[in-house]
């Protein structure tokens, strides 16, 4: 019979890391909640009849909820927060926002609850802060882009942006 060998475990075995860390410290008058951040939109299974009959998809709602707002800024010197403008952003088809995939023919639209269509990179209008929390509503929902239907699996990946002032 060999007999095994067994490492010396009083030996110090070194093994190494990185962690990479960034961030900002901003003010703003208020915070977004962290469900808000990132959210996944489930758009379903849309017939391609419906595209072509009637040009939209069914819309699908979403909201951006902010927490902990406050007009009172830090720096007593500067005006109190008053308004606040949100800007969606994503690949720009004709003031659309594109879709990626296998499906061509549409593009999605997001629209605001006083039914203000959002285009890429563009804010949307002005609206006043609230002090406490506000809840943000929009709708988003496919909608014809004027080009052949195909059908297929899609998908889309926007980002938005509050500016407070």
């Amino acid at each position: 019979m060999i007999p095994l060998s067994y490492a010396n475990w009083s030996t110090p075995v070194s093994a190494w890391g990185r962690v990479n860390m960034q961030g900002a410290i901003i003010e703003t008058a208020c915070a977004i909640d962290t469900q808000s951040r990132d959210q996944t939109i489930d758009m379903g299974v849309l017939p391609i009849s419906q595209i072509a009959r009637d040009g939209r998809g069914l819309a699908h709602d979403f909201a951006v909820q902010l927490v902990q707002c406050s007009l009172t800024r830090h720096n007593s010197s500067l005006k109190n927060w008053q308004h606040f403008k949100i800007t969606f952003d994503g690949q720009n088809d004709s003031g659309l926002f594109s879709i990626n995939g296998q499906a061509k023919g549409v593009a999605l639209e997001i629209i605001d609850s006083n039914g203000f269509v959002a285009s890429p990179g563009n804010p949307l209008p002005v609206s006043n802060i609230l002090s406490g929390n506000m809840q943000l509503n929009y709708s988003l929902r496919l909608v014809s882009n004027k080009q052949a239907l195909r059908p297929g699996n899609y998908s889309s990946a926007l980002r938005f942006k509050m500016d407070y002032y």
